[in-house]
């Protein structure tokens, strides 16, 4: 049974920081790509940032420099540190996972089969 759940969203104030968390079921989260992405209201589900097995994590543009991507293995969890967070950074956002294939350069949905069921987050 592949679960996915997140934790850690709220509200913060622009040039603050908040901390996601999604823990993964044991059997995704070994060999897979997590990934973090977001969809505001009236926009398209977007990729923000993932980690492959190897630890090897990609960003969005806009992102790089603010947000960091970790894997925690021995808990199964992967954690998004964002800081100097920006009012456009206001979204749902969802962990999901998929094949090392998702870990790419463009971080797209549609690569990431399995999905936690979001976490708010919202800059003021």
């Amino acid at each position: 049974h592949v679960q996915l759940v997140e934790s850690g969203g709220g509200s913060e104030q622009a040039g603050g920081s908040l901390r996601l968390s999604c823990g993964a079921s044991e059997s995704i989260y070994g060999d897979a790509c997590v990934g973090w992405l977001r969809q505001a209201p009236g926009k398209e589900r977007e990729g923000v940032a993932a980690i492959d097995s190897d630890g090897i994590a990609s960003y969005a543009d806009s992102v790089k420099g603010r947000f960091t991507v970790s894997r925690d293995n021995a808990n199964n969890t992967v954690n998004l540190m964002m800081n100097s967070l920006k009012p456009e950074d206001s979204a749902m956002y969802y962990c999901a996972a998929g094949g090392a294939f998702a870990c790419g350069t463009e971080l797209l949905a549609s690569d990431f089969p399995y999905w936690g069921q979001g976490t708010q987050v919202t800059v003021s």
